[in-house]
C-alpha cells in the first residue's frame, strides 16, 4: 500500500486529523508542526492567535499549520506542478490523524501566482467515511477534477488548487498545491499511475463517499435534494470510483 512518505518531529498533539494532498505535488509538509513542539513546555503562550513569532524570521503554529488559512500555513510554492488545462486528478490521503471517520471536503482554485481569491469551486462539496475514528491508512483519487465555471485558462498560467477538509468538531484543515497550466499530454505533467492516484479498497482503509444535500422543510418525508448536487455528485462519485488500479 502507498503511503506519502514524511519525517514527523514528535510533539504534543493539540490538533486531530491531518491530511496530505498526494497529487498535484502540495506546497510542502506542513505536518511536522502539529501543536506545541518543545519538549520542555507543552503550554500554549498566553495571548496566542494561532501564529506566534519566535524571533529569527522563525514562526510558531502552536495549535498546528493545517488550521491556518488559506494553505496552511505555507507561503506559495516555487517549484509548481504543470496540470492539464482541461482539468486532471487529485489525489488525497484524509486520515493522518484521528478524527476523520467523518469528514467534508471542498476543493477549491485559486487563479494567478498569488491567490487572494480561493472561493472558486472546482467541484460540489462532498463527504467521505473512513474506516474508523483513529489514524488510518487511506487515499482516494478523483481523476478528472474540473475547472471552475466560467474559466478558461492559458497555457502557462498559474493557480492554486486548496483542499479543504471540515473536522467532525467544525474546525477547517488547509493545503494547497501550485500548479501551472499545460496542454493535455504534455510530457512534462507528472504521471498519474498506481501509486499516486487510487482508492484505498482493502478493509482497514477503505473510504466511502456520500452526498452532501440541502433541505426546504424540516419534515423528514420532505427532504428535496438540491438539484446541482443530485446531477453533480453521481458523476463525481463515479469518475472516484473509475480509478480501480491495485
Amino acid at each position: 500500500m502507498f503511503r506519502f512518505a514524511v519525517s514527523l518531529v514528535a510533539c504534543a498533539s493539540l490538533a486531530a486529523a491531518h491530511t496530505v494532498i498526494v497529487y498535484p505535488g502540495w506546497r510542502g509538509n506542513n505536518i511536522h508542526t502539529n501543536g506545541t513542539i518543545s519538549s520542555t513546555d507543552a503550554h500554549i503562550k498566553p495571548g496566542s492567535i494561532g501564529i506566534n513569532y519566535e524571533g529569527n524570521d522563525t514562526y510558531g503554529f502552536p495549535y498546528g499549520m493545517q488550521w491556518m488559512y488559506p494553505c496552511g500555513g505555507m507561503p506559495t510554492s516555487t517549484n509548481r506542478t504543470k496540470w492539464p488545462i482541461s482539468g486532471g486528478a487529485v489525489s488525497i490521503q484524509p486520515g493522518w490523524f484521528p478524527g476523520h471517520s467523518n469528514a467534508q471536503f471542498y476543493i477549491n482554485m485559486g487563479y494567478e501566482t498569488e491567490p487572494l481569491n480561493y472561493s472558486h469551486a472546482m467541484l460540489p462539496v462532498f463527504s467521505i467515511t473512513g474506516p474508523s475514528n483513529t489514524q488510518y491508512n487511506g487515499t482516494f483519487c478523483l481523476p478528472q477534477v474540473p475547472l471552475p465555471a466560467n474559466y478558461t485558462p492559458k497555457v502557462g498560467d498559474n493557480a492554486t488548487i486548496q483542499v479543504i477538509e471540515l473536522a467532525q468538531h467544525g474546525a477547517s484543515l488547509y493545503n494547497c498545491a501550485d500548479i501551472t497550466f499545460a496542454e493535455n499530454g504534455d510530457p512534462d505533467i507528472p504521471q498519474v499511475n498506481n501509486t499516486n492516484c487510487f482508492n484505498s479498497s482493502n478493509q482497514d482503509d477503505h473510504i466511502g463517499f456520500q452526498m452532501v444535500y440541502t433541505t426546504t422543510s424540516p419534515a423528514p418525508l420532505a427532504v428535496q435534494v438540491n438539484p446541482i448536487v443530485a446531477v453533480l455528485a453521481p458523476v463525481m462519485l463515479m469518475a472516484a470510483s473509475w480509478v480501480t488500479w491495485v
